[in-house]
């Protein structure tokens, strides 16, 4: 079965377009009663819940020393790493870390024109808990985008949780924590890894915040835990737009699409061009690629029940199409003179990827942008991961005798406005008693 293919000149677009970005592609698994009952089986029995968890979902007996990787087990892990692949691993979170400290605020210290103070300081959070997959594939890239940018913060702890099926640990995910520097690394993995790290047991400290991507537990678990910690987002599934003209190879553009379809068959690659005869050859090509690519069954799912192909009249004015959408990862594969363009017109994205010569899985690697960006169409109201995420602002004022004069009288007057009588009265005893 084909992706669905959409014409934006036709009468019944609205409509149709409307009803394609109203699907639910979440997991339809009623997962919250299940994660509510981990969440409290954790927060009270601790560790022997951890325990039970581990040997239950992850096939691990242990105990609760067993529960932390230890610094020579990680490190004889890591060693086990091909020279080639660590140098690519050291190669992106150089690039990762150079990126983020180039985004670090700056304090704010003024004096205004009534004599007051004004600024605002930057904090690192105290402690830190990143989440790491580890089931049906281990993703050191994420170890780097979360710990890394954390770390360029000034985050004093940054616990690592990841689950490791059968006790076996990736040699991959093991080197990235030790370069990216978590300081800590625990095998536990799903909702009770969440729980954990909100509510701490005997063994794990509890923390403040927790990031890092996960299944739809996971994400159920960090719903749930909100308010006791700070979470990054809840995760959807993957998905990518593909804005191509016809001067592009077609090959090069089913496998980007491709590239966000095998991550699960509820991602969604979208393809907008305003050629069709060019789209017509991607779709021939994304069925050529489906022949031999590895992860064929969950790509090809992904691409028939979630893809769709859109025909515009004219790719300089398809922004509006694109923001509708607020796609996760957005490719604009055209000249870089009106990606450009078109990119400035863009509101709502993840992250923008301009020109032929960009894939978006140069930014999932080695870019230095973060691969932790907003999914199911979040791109409307946040952005990705950063430096931020992991910094607190507190703002500060101090008013001298002739400021606290000069703002007291507005002050009175909202205080009075809304009723509330000790307020006006902190402000006014001092206009009465100036030293």
């Amino acid at each position: 079965m084909p992706p669905l293919r959409l014409d934006a000149s036709a009468p019944g677009f609205e409509g149709e377009f409307a009803a394609f970005l109203g699907r639910n592609r979440d997991s339809d698994e009623n997962v919250d009663r299940v994660v509510a009952g981990i969440v409290a089986d954790v927060r009270a029995r601790g560790d022997a819940a951890l325990i039970d968890y581990t040997r239950r979902f992850d096939r691990f007996e242990t105990d609760a020393a067993g529960l932390r990787v230890s610094e020579s087990e990680r490190a004889r892990t890591a060693a086990k790493v091909p020279a080639a692949e660590r140098e690519a691993l050291e190669f992106a979170a150089k690039r990762i870390e150079a990126f983020h400290r180039a985004l670090l605020p700056q304090d704010v210290d003024f004096t205004d024109a009534t004599g007051t103070r004004l600024g605002a300081r930057y904090r690192p959070i105290d402690a830190v808990g990143v989440y790491v997959p580890g089931g049906t594939a281990a993703y050191p890239s994420s170890v780097l985008m979360n710990v890394v940018p954390a770390k360029v913060a000034g985050v004093g702890r940054v616990a690592m949780v990841v689950p490791t099926p059968g006790g076996v640990l990736n040699p991959l995910v093991m080197l990235a924590a030790e370069i990216a520097g978590a300081d800590e690394i625990w095998r536990i993995g799903g909702a009770q890894a969440v729980a954990a790290l909100a509510y701490g047991t005997q063994s794990i400290a509890p923390v403040d915040k927790i990031t890092g991507p996960g299944n739809a537990y996971v994400a159920a678990a960090k719903r749930r835990v909100f308010g006791q910690v700070g979470i990054d987002l809840i995760a959807g599934p993957s998905e990518i737009l593909v804005v191509a003209d016809s001067a592009n190879d077609p090959a090069w553009i089913a496998a980007d699409l491709l590239s966000q379809a095998e991550h699960d068959t509820s991602s969604q690659s979208i393809l907008i061009a305003s050629d069709r005869a060019f789209a017509d050859d991607v779709a021939r090509a994304v069925e050529s690629e489906l022949r031999t690519m590895a992860r064929a069954e969950i790509a090809g799912a992904s691409w028939r029940n979630n893809g769709a192909i859109i025909v515009v009249p004219d790719l300089a004015s398809c922004a509006s199409i694109v923001d509708r959408v607020a796609a996760e990862h957005v490719e604009l594969a055209m000249e870089l003179a009106p990606a450009e363009v078109l990119s400035q017109k863009i509101r709502h994205a993840g992250a923008i990827f301009l020109g032929r010569h960009t894939p978006e899985a140069i930014g999932d690697y080695v870019a230095g942008t973060n691969h932790v960006l907003p999914t199911s169409r979040a791109a409307r109201f946040s952005g990705g991961l950063g430096v931020s995420d992991f910094l607190k602002r507190t703002s500060f004022v101090s008013c001298t005798p002739d400021a606290l004069a000069a703002l007291g009288p507005a002050a009175l007057a909202l205080a009075g406005a809304e009723g509330l009588e000790a307020h006006g009265r902190s402000v006014s005893i001092r206009l009465n008693r100036r030293s």
